[in-house]
């Protein structure tokens, strides 16, 4: 083959490759005078354009038979779609089981009622007690209860002023520094105005209680203008008899048309029955009452009996073991175990729980430690019990921290569980050393308390059967349990529940319609 021919052959290669690669002449143009990388396209002469219709057209259009029923058609059937959905609305309405009215709760019920009976012990006075608000709140404490703090001399009528705070407590300037910071964090305080509180009886002599309920109806007027949110007395069987009852609770509860925040009238009594409480609630007029029942009843079938007597009157209940008598948990409580059971027990209870400074923590009571005059000193607060000391000496720090936490988690539940806070009560089983009963409200979540306080070493086998038409399941989950006999969100058989000594479960089951 030539070269002619060659040259030829490779000119018509070049010529039937893309526009895009064939080679470039010196004037940027390739093969055809067309620039690279340009494209043409080619346009028909007579493209279509759409219009649409006039509105002659479309008019002549819509006046005809089909579309007039077509329209009517899907105006009907829109009609009939909204009626159909607002009457499937109605009925899930009606047929949706009614939300029971949640009843009136006052700050007093909302939350732990944490007394402090000796400032000096608790921390250094009023001040103290201010610097010691953060470690409260952590509790989920709402109403704090502080005093008596006036000057008195024990049994001595002549050196009572009510209205002047002992010098080694604080000044008036503490209190109301005091009041301010706990406001702040969502705490109300109330005082303890119990005259004779170094002394005994705590209303001195019945012949002057007429003279010294009006110098208490004055000091709560006085105390209330400061800021206070409630007055506490104790022996309120006897404060309520005197003719001057009545002008202390205006005193301190107004005619209840006041908008502003309620304050509280609390009383504390000793030695009387169930019943004997319950009338007392009725006829005083109080705002909660606390009282010794658990700590004199001791039998689990007592102890339900007293429930079933004032568990309809559990908003202005308040209970306590130990608190009654400004004593602490560990003195009835003897065990770390113990400890934990009776905060569970306390907890769940139809009612307020009550505690005295220090039970947060088991903290251990001292017993007749001044020999000399036979008189109880006060356990001195433990704080930062998350440290563990470092001398080497044996510690109780460990057992304290477990069981702030326990007394922490246990306050943060009945705060959000409405069964727990304001739930009706049914009581199932009780025995000389346990007792059960059940917590319900609405739909929410139901709870079982079980405890066994027995010191023996067979387990006990609890019938839990279903009560005063209270439907109970087959089983039900662990909330919380005091050992890790029963694990955290377990499943035990209601019908079968067997505790040791010392064991305290929490169960937990669904609302099912």
């Amino acid at each position: 083959m030539n070269k002619d021919t060659e040259l030829d052959m490779k000119e018509v290669e070049l010529n039937e490759l893309d526009p895009e690669k064939q080679p470039m002449t010196g004037d940027g143009q390739a093969p055809g005078g067309e620039k690279n990388g340009s494209v043409k396209l080619k346009v028909p002469d007579d493209e279509v354009t759409f219009t649409g219709l006039s509105k002659e057209e479309l008019m002549k259009v819509a006046g005809t038979p089909g579309w007039v029923r077509t329209r009517w058609v899907l105006l009907v059937l829109f009609w009939l779609g909204w009626i159909g959905m607002l009457a499937g609305a109605i009925v899930i309405i009606v047929q949706a089981p009614r939300c029971k009215a949640i009843p009136e709760m006052n700050w007093w019920n909302e939350g732990p009622v944490y007394q402090i009976t000796d400032l000096e012990a608790f921390s250094r006075g009023l001040k103290g007690v201010e610097e010691k608000l953060d470690d409260i709140n952590q509790l989920k404490v709402k109403s704090l209860v502080i005093g008596p703090l006036h000057t008195v001399q024990a049994n001595q009528m002549t050196g009572l002023n009510l209205q002047e705070i002992s010098a080694e407590l604080g000044k008036a300037e503490d209190l109301d520094s005091l009041l301010k910071a706990a406001h702040k964090k969502g705490i109300s305080v109330v005082l303890d105005l119990t005259p004779n509180y170094k002394g005994n009886p705590v209303w001195f002599d019945k012949t002057d209680l007429t003279e010294i309920m009006e110098k208490v109806k004055t000091a709560a007027e006085f105390w209330l203008s400061k800021g206070v949110d409630g007055i506490k007395i104790s022996d309120l069987g006897i404060a309520s008899i005197s003719p001057e009852w009545a002008k202390l609770r205006m005193a301190v509860q107004g005619n209840g048309t006041d908008d502003t925040k309620k304050r509280a009238l609390m009383g504390v009594v000793n030695n009387i029955s169930a019943n004997e409480v319950s009338q007392l609630v009725n006829v005083s007029g109080v705002d909660l009452i606390l009282s010794d029942l658990l700590s004199r009843n001791t039998e689990g079938k007592e102890r339900i009996e007293v429930l079933k007597t004032l568990h309809s009157e559990q908003r202005k209940i308040g209970w306590g073991l130990g608190a009654a008598q400004k004593d602490h948990l560990s003195k009835r409580a003897t065990t770390w175990g113990l400890i934990r059971l009776y905060q569970l027990l306390l907890f769940t209870l139809p009612g307020t729980p009550v505690f005295t400074y220090g039970d947060e923590i088991g903290l251990q009571a001292n017993q007749m430690s001044n020999k000399a005059n036979q008189t109880r000193e006060a356990p001195k607060m433990v704080w930062n019990v998350e440290k563990e000391e470092t001398d080497g000496a044996k510690s109780n720090h460990t057992e304290y921290a477990e069981i702030r936490k326990w007394f922490r988690s246990l306050s943060d539940l009945r705060g959000k569980e409405r069964s727990l806070l304001h739930g009706d009560y049914y009581g199932l089983y009780s025995s000389a050393k346990s007792l059960s009963f059940l917590r319900v409200w609405d739909q929410s979540e139901r709870y079982i308390t079980a405890v066994n306080w027995g010191d023996g070493l067979e387990e006990l086998k609890l019938n839990l059967e279903p009560t005063e038409g209270v439907e109970l399941p087959e089983t039900a989950k662990v909330k919380l349990s005091t050992d890790k006999d029963f694990e955290v969100d377990s499943t035990v058989n209601l019908k079968d529940l067997k505790l040791n000594a010392g064991q305290a479960l929490l169960l937990q089951f669904p609302y099912t319609g």
